[in-house]
């Protein structure tokens, strides 16, 4: 426990090639926990430091040209490791993507530091997934000096991102950090994890010219994310606070037999409206 009972949370996240969600990351999770609790891994030597708060641990690890599975392993067991050392000096970690935002529903009115040093059961925490994708009909590109939700509409409840990033305990990750091996999850009724990588078609759009990123394999996964763009522009719309109870009912019950300890895949695809108290949140 830390000095006078307070809960100190790290925040962790790895990037290569990134000056788009860097800034936003460290603005985003140095408010809510304290930039000298923020550990961004920067892959590869040839990575220069991004111009951000001087308080944030920064590191650079030497860059594996791995295929893009094999590379997602290998980051979930260095993430893993780090955590491990981070319980030392923190009572909690969170370990997500560099696009990935962890939220608290606004109508609690209450911060998610403060919500997060709460005792919960289990080893880990997830929130409900929602990947952020831009209508291209409606929203225009991405002004990155204005919060993403006040520009963007809908996003697709997906299982893929609904995932155990805070961990209450020493644990590894699976790649992606979708689970927590040997471990069972548990997703919070109050917590929203926000995926921007498909936030701006245009952004999205270059990294599929990545060549880099094509020489090790991501052409299938690029492919598979873009089709975010169409589902959003031909999906029937759900209301979103009617939907995220059951949303978060299937997931936890309608597991894949092979992988019981992550959510279940809601087969039709749902797109939601983001309710209107989310616009300022990132």
């Amino acid at each position: 426990m830390s000095d006078k009972g307070k809960k100190k949370i790290g925040v962790i996240s790895m990037a290569r090639n990134d000056d788009f969600f860097i800034p936003k990351w460290v603005s985003y999770y140095g408010n809510e926990f304290g930039y000298e609790n923020l550990f961004l891994v920067l892959d590869g030597h040839d990575q220069f430091i991004p111009e951000i708060n001087a308080s944030v641990n920064v590191m650079r690890v030497p860059h594996l040209p791995l295929g893009r599975a094999a590379g997602d392993k290998n980051r979930a067991r260095m993430i893993s490791s780090l955590a491990k050392t981070l319980f030392y000096r923190f009572d909690k970690v969170i370990a997500l993507d560099i696009d990935e935002f962890l939220v608290i529903d606004p109508k609690l009115g209450m911060r998610l530091c403060k919500y997060l040093e709460k005792s919960f059961s289990g080893s880990s925490l997830s929130a409900l997934g929602l990947d952020v994708g831009q209508h291209l009909d409606e929203e225009k590109p991405i002004d990155i000096a204005k919060p993403f939700l006040s520009q963007r509409s809908y996003a697709h409840v997906s299982a893929r991102y609904t995932k155990p990033v805070v961990a209450h305990c020493p644990l590894t990750w699976g790649s992606g950090f979708h689970r927590v091996k040997g471990k069972n999850f548990h997703i919070d009724p109050n917590l929203f994890l926000f995926h921007f990588g498909m936030v701006d078609f245009e952004k999205s759009s270059s990294k599929t010219k990545d060549h880099s990123r094509l020489a090790q394999g991501w052409e299938g996964h690029l492919d598979r994310r873009n089709q975010l763009f169409d589902l959003i522009k031909t999906a029937q719309v759900l209301d979103g606070d009617r939907f995220f109870p059951e949303a978060r009912r299937r997931q936890n019950l309608f597991r894949p037999f092979f992988a019981w300890n992550k959510p279940g895949t809601l087969s039709e695809k749902p797109v939601i409206k983001i309710p209107e108290r989310f616009k300022q949140s990132v």
